[in-house]
């Protein structure tokens, strides 16, 4: 039969269990059907063989994926089937791959007898985890690893080499015992991160200029949607890359985000930011594109800024980002500190809450930096009204600058 929106709506569902009707349009690819089962519900399918066994891909469900959409994702199915791919078992071996939080804690457990062990895991939990502990060890690539890298250089050389040394030795051990396929950095030398390894300069704050082709740009450059407004939303916040990168749902309760502890990893405490209406209307843009997002693909839902279905974006995805649209940006080497990363948009937001007045303390808890000393025992006040008020002041600023 062939399939035409029509007659995906027309065709009467079977008293019982489900039928299959196979699509005869020349731009089917073999195998694509559309199934009806006796509730109503229609999802399209593709059928093949792999090894003599029969396989069959859900694609997607009617309108959710439309005609059009469901046999263009069936000839891509069709081309890596026809390739060699059997698409049903490379899932379940991909599902079944531990993550990167799981080979660390397993790597780590292997190295407790170690003097180096403390180092490794205070190295891994605080610059790998955070960026890329939820992704499964085959999405690692040499540009997150060197991200990782450059986000640790602020803390010294010495604690950025060791990272990349520990990161490699952690992926060396899961390669030998199958947890990955194949060890993403192994070739990766210190001599080829080289400017990354030496110490940084820790000033970088964007100008106005800077400030308002960002603003202007990042959106319309290229730039993933979702990644645009989380970088919109560190300048806004002031909040760390990772953290706003790692949002989740449930850390919003009207107009407070509550960060946990566990998500933060300079601090053991957790954080609550007052949400302005520019941090409100870019997370209602970024519910948008997600819901947008949800009729191409299963999402959980889970994360406010999701890089794929079921992980959250990073700050070494968003580095990344910046990067490679640093043109577009007007992000040029040429300035004297060189170009800017996500983290110096925090540092911008830092420096005009000093130059709106508000004073250092509220300014410090405003970003998310604990007190030290005697000061941390006594003082546990947690700084609402006046962070919320800095938060305001600052977005009254940023938009004086972006109009």
């Amino acid at each position: 039969m062939k399939l035409s929106d029509k007659a995906v709506q027309s065709i009467e569902p079977p008293e019982r269990g489900r039928k299959t009707i196979s699509d005869d349009h020349r731009d089917a690819p073999r195998g694509f059907a559309l199934r009806v089962y006796s509730t109503g519900t229609r999802v399209f399918v593709l059928r093949y063989k792999s090894s003599g066994k029969d396989r069959l891909i859900n694609i997607g469900e009617y309108p959710t994926w439309t005609l059009t959409a469901a046999r263009r994702k069936a000839t891509e199915h069709r081309r890596k089937i026809d390739s060699g791919h059997d698409i049903l078992a490379e899932r379940a071996q991909r599902q079944a791959e531990p993550v990167v939080r799981d080979v660390a804690e397993a790597f780590l457990k292997s190295k407790a007898d170690l003097k180096s062990h403390q180092a490794m895991e205070r190295s891994l939990n605080r610059f790998v985890i955070p960026m890329v502990g939820d992704w499964k060890g085959t999405d690692v690539r040499r540009g997150h690893a060197i991200s990782i890298v450059e986000d640790a250089a602020p803390s010294g050389p010495r604690q950025a080499a060791l990272v990349l040394t520990y990161m490699k030795q952690m992926f060396a051990w899961a390669e030998d015992r199958e947890l990955v396929e194949v060890n993403p950095i192994a070739s990766l030398q210190p001599a080829k991160i080289g400017k990354s390894l030496r110490p940084r300069r820790r000033g970088r704050v964007l100008s106005e200029e800077e400030i308002r082709t960002f603003w202007e740009r990042i959106e319309t450059c290229g730039v993933h949607r979702l990644t645009a407004l989380a970088l919109k939303l560190v300048l806004v916040t002031g909040q760390r890359p990772g953290e706003v990168a790692g949002m989740r749902m449930d850390e919003l309760d009207g107009d407070l985000w509550k960060i946990p502890a566990v998500r933060r990893g300079k601090t053991n405490t957790d954080q609550v930011v007052p949400l302005t209406a520019t941090a409100r209307a870019l997370l209602d843009c970024a519910a948008a594109e997600t819901n947008r997002l949800n009729q191409r693909n299963e999402r959980t839902g889970a994360f406010v800024f999701e890089a794929r279905p079921g992980s959250p974006l990073t700050a070494p995805a968003m580095a990344l980002a910046v990067r490679r649209y640093a043109e577009a940006l007007g992000n040029h080497s040429d300035k004297v500190d060189g170009t800017w990363t996500p983290h110096d948009l925090r540092r911008t937001m830092r420096t005009g809450l000093a130059a709106l007045g508000v004073d250092e303390v509220t300014a410090e808890a405003t970003i998310g930096h604990t007190r030290k000393g005697i000061a941390a025992v006594y003082d546990v006040h947690g700084y609402g009204e006046q962070k919320r008020a800095a938060l305001e002041a600052w977005e009254k600023k940023l938009l004086s600058v972006v109009r």
